[in-house]
């Protein structure tokens, strides 16, 4: 008997979406209970450019791109161990800065 699986829908901005060559919804199937970190790893094999966008060579999020699951930031989470849910998009944002109007 093969383990669940889910489909996971990966949002992505402009910028990332032509350095993939992906659309602006990437479909992403984990096992059931996966985390981001499983996430990533499955975007890395289909994706490897995008995924060298969002995490450094030690594994860990780059600090100028987000992650959300749902409305929140992993980052107030639980990071990559962040569970996925069942139905929750998943979107991946670079941060954005600039400075002050003068």
């Amino acid at each position: 008997m093969t383990a669940a699986r889910i489909s996971v829908p990966v949002r992505l901005p402009g910028a990332l979406r032509d350095l993939a060559g992906a659309g602006p919804v990437v479909r992403i199937d984990v096992p059931a209970g996966a985390t981001v970190g499983d996430l990533l790893d499955a975007l890395g094999r289909d994706l490897p450019a995008l995924e060298r966008r969002v995490r450094d060579e030690s594994g860990a999020l780059r600090p100028h791109v987000n992650v959300f699951v749902g409305t929140s930031n992993v980052r107030d989470l639980a990071l990559l161990a962040t569970p996925l849910i069942p139905g929750t998009e998943v979107y991946i944002l670079p941060s954005v800065s600039g400075g002050g109007i003068d």
